[in-house]
């Protein structure tokens, strides 16, 4: 199971029992736009293959 933290400069995740930080800019320059209206469910499509999605997709400016 994957875990987000997220805050507003960057989200901590823990993916198979590592822990790593994906940092505001990064996630931005990966799906073409800003931090707040990238939601919860890219930012897993980031970290993980094909990963296992439920419930709606929020916004990390809502979630923040």
């Amino acid at each position: 199971m994957t875990t987000l933290s997220f805050e507003d400069d960057g989200v901590d995740v823990v993916y198979e029992g590592t822990e790593f930080r994906m940092e505001r800019e990064l996630i931005e320059d990966a799906t073409g736009k800003t931090y707040h209206d990238v939601t919860d469910h890219e930012v897993l499509k980031l970290v993980e293959k094909n990963p296992a999605l439920s419930g709606e997709p929020k916004r990390i400016g809502d979630i923040i």
